[in-house]
C-alpha cells in the first residue's frame, strides 16, 4: 500500500519550533519530489516548500523563508520540515504529498498523486 504519513505536529508558543516528518511507505522517495502544503481555516491550501529527487529545495512562501527548512533522509524514506520561529499565522494542518521527480511550480498541488492525512500545527500563547 502506497502512503505518506505525517507526524510531529502539535501546539507550540510563538517563537517555538517543531519538526514535521513525512514517511513514505510502499514506494521510495528517491525518484520523487515531496512537497509540504498547509491548509488554515478560512484560507486556501498553499504550498510551503518542496524537495525534489535531486534534493534541490524550493520555498514557496516568502513568509517562511529563513524559518522553515526541508530535508530528506533516504535511508528512512522520510522528508522533514523543520519549522523555527513559529508564528500564530503558521497555524494550519500540514500535508505532505509526492510527485514524480520535480517539484511543482509556484506551490501548485498539480501532479502530486499521493497525499498524507495531515498533521495539525497550532501556534498560540
Amino acid at each position: 500500500q502506497l502512503q505518506l504519513v505525517e507526524s510531529g505536529g502539535g501546539w507550540v508558543q510563538p517563537g517555538g519550533s517543531l519538526r514535521l516528518s513525512c514517511e513514505a511507505s510502499g514506494f521510495t522517495i528517491d525518484y520523487n519530489a515531496i512537497g509540504w502544503f498547509r491548509l488554515a481555516p478560512g484560507k486556501e491550501r498553499e504550498g510551503v516548500s518542496c524537495s525534489d529527487y535531486n534534493e534541490k529545495t524550493t520555498v514557496y512562501l516568502d513568509s517562511v523563508e529563513g524559518r522553515f527548512t526541508i530535508s530528506r533522509d533516504l535511508a528512512k524514506n522520510t522528508v522533514y520540515l523543520q519549522m523555527n520561529s513559529l508564528k500564530p499565522e503558521d497555524t494550519a494542518v500540514y500535508y505532505c504529498a509526492s510527485r514524480p521527480y520535480t517539484c511543482s511550480t509556484s506551490g501548485s498541488p498539480d501532479g502530486y498523486f499521493y497525499w498524507g492525512q495531515g498533521t495539525q500545527v497550532a501556534v498560540s500563547s
